[in-house]
């Protein structure tokens, strides 16, 4: 199986349009996209405050808290509590969404797909686990919490760090801690 091993000292961070956070970009599609061309983006983003969340028009998001102590999401005037570590939640990115903090910064995990040209599934795993990617897809994982170690492609990863594959073989993947499984299919050509 081919694995390709992304480093989190490796990604620089972004500073967002309105002041409030920073993003550092894990992966994409088609490489090298950029925020209005992926078909999929994963990263990380550290939150300093509350305020509007930017719009990505055809977009379906799914974020998960994994540090800090949480936020209230307001998705067109819903709100959601998002304040418990390693629970995804799904929402649309093109909806109007407000995040207020629950007592500081944080640091959560995002998942945004483009609607017609992929589609997303986040698996929040410990333990030792089995995993390929699906046929003509993609899956990455990512450490959220201690470390993991690669059984079959060989090699250890820290926290933040991530594992790439585009390959239907089998990986085993040896988690001391918390780490995301996103399994990211194509629903058009990308």
């Amino acid at each position: 199986m081919t694995v390709r091993v992304l480093r989190a000292d490796g990604r620089p961070a972004a500073p967002w349009k309105n002041g409030g956070g920073l993003t550092r970009e894990i992966a994409a599609a088609p490489v090298g996209a950029g925020t209005s061309d992926f078909a999929w983006r994963v990263s990380l983003a550290d939150v300093d405050r509350g305020g509007p969340f930017s719009r990505f028009e055809g977009v379906e998001r799914i974020i998960t808290l994994v540090d800090g102590p949480g936020m209230v999401l307001t998705v067109d005037g819903t709100p959601h509590t998002v304040a418990e570590r390693y629970v995804p939640f799904a929402f649309p990115g093109d909806a109007a969404t407000d995040c207020r903090l629950l007592g500081g910064p944080l640091v959560d995990f995002n998942v945004m797909t483009r609607r017609g040209r992929a589609a997303a599934r986040v698996e929040i795993v410990r333990g030792r686990r089995a995993f390929s990617a699906p046929a003509g897809g993609t899956l990455l994982a990512v450490v959220l919490e201690g470390s993991a170690v690669l059984e079959t492609a060989g090699g250890a990863l820290g926290r933040l760090d991530a594992a790439l594959t585009d390959d239907p073989g089998d990986e085993a993947l040896a988690v001391s801690g918390v780490a995301a499984l996103v399994t990211l299919t194509r629903t058009a050509a990308t």
